[in-house]
This record gives structure tokens, sequence and C-alpha cells, in this order.
């Protein structure tokens, strides 16, 4: 449904409207369903070119301050069904960047947006920068049938979630995945088998998920970025990850692994 080509050759189509991690609704006339995608419209010097989506171009507009109704990103990514997930992460990756890096960061000049790239060129030293995507991993360490799911500080009540972190200046992704589980419970693992990644927009992380078994079950958690973590019985869950989170899908595989043996 969404086709990655910059479509900087047209000159009207569909906008997403985006302040922050907030997008506006569409207006709707009762038969409509809520989408981001605003009517197709003329597109203006300030709109970035974004993608095709279902063939159509779509441009975002950044605009400093939201308007009342216009709905949080997650929001909209719980309401929507996953098919949407591809577009909503691509414009709040880029409307993220267009907003921190309107100067260039080399010699603090006004930048140039391109058009045929997702790219800002500094005219007066020549420093170009491109999105930022900042690589993380996220982890499910498991004991037997036994996950180990841990709770940040900033999560609704009672949620609990996998292990995740970000990938440090010369690391490799297992190297990460055995600091970050360590730091954050104490837990030593092996058994480190890839899954599948994803992009994740807030603001612009790119998520390797992994599955680890433990080699110890003690748990001595950080005191930090984590508040509390446990071991969980298939059986008996706490409140869990978003249905469109890589840490809900590594969750839902495990589950899924168990009830077949």
């Amino acid at each position: 449904m969404l086709r990655r080509e910059i479509p900087h050759h047209e000159q009207a189509g569909r906008v997403i409207r985006l302040s922050r991690s907030l997008l506006a609704p569409a207006p709707l006339n009762g038969s409509e369903e809520l989408t981001p995608l605003q009517p197709h419209q003329p597109w203006t010097e300030q709109m970035q070119p974004l993608c095709y989506w279902n063939d159509e171009p779509v441009a975002l507009l950044v605009e400093p301050q939201a308007e009342s109704g216009w709905i949080d990103g997650r929001q909209w990514m719980s309401e929507l069904s996953t098919a949407w997930f591809s577009l909503l992460s691509t414009a709040l990756q880029v409307g993220a960047w267009l907003e921190n890096h309107r100067f260039c960061g080399r010699c603090g000049a006004p930048a140039t947006k391109l058009t045929a790239e997702f790219a800002m060129h500094c005219h007066a030293c020549g420093h170009r920068n491109y999105p930022r995507i900042s690589p993380c991993i996220i982890t499910l360490v498991t004991s037997g049938e036994a996950m180990l799911l841990a709770r940040s500080p900033r999560f609704p009540p009672g949620r609990y979630s996998t292990l995740a972190g970000f990938i440090e200046p010369g690391e490799s992704a297992e190297e990460a995945v055995h600091r970050e589980v360590f730091e954050e419970v104490g837990v030593h693992i092996d058994q480190l088998r890839y899954h599948q990644s994803q992009a994740w927009p807030f603001p612009h992380s790119l998520m390797f998920g992994y599955f680890a078994e433990a080699t110890t079950r003690r748990i001595r958690i950080d005191g930090v970025e984590i508040s509390d973590a446990a071991w969980f019985s298939p059986r008996q869950l706490p409140s869990l990850p978003p249905p469109y989170s890589i840490s809900r899908e590594l969750i839902e595989t495990h589950l899924a692994r168990w009830r077949e043996e």
C-alpha cells in the first residue's frame, strides 16, 4: 500500500498535517472512516513530498502547533489497522527530522530542503544531513515457558513489556542484547535468536527484535530505567504492550509456540 518513492514531481495530492507526535484527522462527513489523510489539494512550498499511498501522492505539512482534536501517533496506530503502520511511522519520523534539522549541525547556518531525497543541505559549509535512525535492540528473555517482562516508570499502570535499549557506538546488536539485559535486570542469557525488525517512530528508532534464553533467573533491577521486573507464566499475564508493537509480536510468538506444544 505504501510506495517508498518521493513524489517530488507532483504538485497536488493528499496531505498529512503533523505537529510533533500529533496528527490532524481529516474532516468526516458521517460515512467516512477516521483517517489522517487530508483531502486532495494543491501542495505548497512548506509541504514535504513523502510517498505514494494506494498510488496517491502524499505530502507532509509540519506545523508549529497542533489544533484542538489532533490525535497522538500512538492512538492513531491503536485505532487504525496495522496496514497503516508504515505510513504513520514514515510521516512521524520524517516530521521529527524536518523539525529538528532546520539548521546545519556543523556551522549553524539555515539548511535547505532538497526535493528528490530526504536531505537537508547547508550551502554555507556543504554539510548534508538525512533523517536520523537510531538502532535499538528489543528482547524477550525466556526460561522455558516463562517470560521475563519489566516495567518502565513511564508505562501505564500495570503494563509490562520486553527489555530494550539503544545500540552504543562500536557495538553489535548481539552485544547490546547481552549488555542491556544484564544492566536492566541482572540476568545472563544465551541462545540469542533474531526474529524481525520494526521502525519505531517515537521519535526515530529502528528496533531489532530478539529472543534469548536466560542462564540465570535472579532479577536485580537497575531502579532507573526499570521500576519492576518479574517472570510471568503464559497462564498469568500482566497488561501487555499494544498489538502494533514489536514487543507484543515477540510475546505473542512465544505464547503461540507454547500453545502448540
